[in-house]
């Protein structure tokens, strides 16, 4: 008798735990020995600790530095498109959603610097959880739609130059102001769709007190399948990026070498070779993330994965997810290698200030102040 329930009961365990198993594997008639058993239960990703000391005490301090570069270059850019550099471009408009949507992810940073420095123990509820972390996804895909349209941008602008060039000028509405508003916004409402759709779908085991790790997707598997479009738009967007800045510096390299004799022959190569700096460091930062992402994947609809196994794709995840939050400190930089006239004028911006300040130590301000201006406005009002 106890033998024939011990049967039972190990029959609806296998069938419990690892409902995918082909049934010609497992023969009614002769249940799976206990050590058959044992590895079955231990190989269930709930019964696996993820956590490492060492591990998550490093990525609470690489992410506090990411916070705090981050929070200066993209504050700053901000200060520069919206109050020093005022064109009405659509460059201009890419730039300002781009350093908003890389400071609503750093916002997110602090999250996760606490919840590993508190042990990888989430204590603000499964909500804030969900919140958080699609934030986090949120902000970054829309960082690399927005540099895929940068890109994209540039070129047809450098070819509505061309056309300039031999008279054939023809108007490009969607690269106009208006419209690169209407791109953003209908961006971000798409964003705040798939973010407000991704808090409210359950996951498979609701833990309040585990974020930012490996999840399983045996029963919320539309998160899964929506993180491979995710994937797939990335390498639409890299494609399109790579294309678009190798055209750009192909034709002002063969600009510069055709006609040297033009007055910006030299700029144009120079421009050239920082198209491929721009397209390295965006390779740098999100390659790397989005190649290692489907085995992420895979391994989350698997049901049979090691502890082991699960712990190293937990880490490797860990770290190519700290080099694409890497990329909002960079992008700042991209921002001023982009646009030479708003590198010109956010370095006059600050050498300004930093000169006004400067005098206002000596207490001359009032008099360098005097002979710097006035010559620019008396000769106007004399004459």
């Amino acid at each position: 008798m106890n033998s024939s329930a011990s049967s039972s009961f190990s029959s609806i365990l296998v069938n419990t735990v690892i409902p995918h198993i082909s049934v010609f594997s497992l023969s009614a008639t002769s249940p799976p020995t206990s050590p058959i058993l044992i590895s079955l239960v231990t190989s269930n990703p709930v019964m696996c600790s993820l956590d490492g000391a060492a591990f998550r005490l490093l990525l609470a301090v690489l992410y506090s530095l990411l916070f705090l570069l981050g929070l200066v270059g993209n504050l700053f850019a901000l200060w520069v498109f919206l109050f020093v550099h005022t064109s009405r471009n659509s460059m201009r408009v890419y730039l300002i959603n781009c350093a908003a949507a890389d400071l609503l992810l750093l916002g997110c940073l602090p999250f996760r610097i606490f919840y590993h420095i508190n042990g990888n123990n989430w204590v603000l509820g499964l909500v804030a959880c969900k919140l958080v972390g699609n934030l986090f996804y949120m902000n970054m895909y829309i960082s690399i739609m927005l540099l895929g349209l940068i890109s994209l941008n540039r070129y047809l602008r450098l070819k509505e130059k061309g056309r300039v060039r031999r008279g054939l000028r023809k108007r490009l509405w969607w690269c106009s102001w208006l419209w690169s508003w209407v791109v953003c916004g209908a961006l971000w409402g798409l964003s705040l769709v798939a973010l407000v759709s991704m808090i409210a779908t359950a996951e498979d085991k609701e833990d309040n007190h585990k974020c930012f790790q490996f999840k399983q997707r045996r029963l919320a598997r539309g998160k899964a399948y929506f993180n491979v479009v995710l994937v797939g738009s990335f390498w639409l967007v890299f494609l399109m990026l790579m294309v678009s800045y190798a055209k750009i510096a192909f034709q002002l390299i063969q600009v510069s070498r055709d006609k040297p004799e033009l007055p910006n022959a030299q700029r144009y190569e120079r421009t050239a070779k920082k198209s491929f700096v721009v397209f390295f460091l965006f390779t740098l930062c999100f390659g790397p993330y989005h190649t290692f992402r489907p085995i992420y994947i895979l391994t989350q609809l698997n049901a049979t994965a090691s502890c082991d196994y699960l712990r190293v794709v937990d880490n490797i995840n860990e770290v190519v997810l700290l080099l694409s939050a890497f990329n909002s400190c960079l992008d700042p930089v991209m921002y001023f290698v982009l646009s030479g006239s708003m590198r010109k004028t956010a370095l006059r911006a600050l050498k300004n200030r930093l000169f006004f300040q400067n005098e206002a130590t000596t207490n001359s301000s009032t008099t360098e102040f005097q002979r710097s201006s006035v010559p620019l406005a008396l000769p106007r009002t004399v004459d």
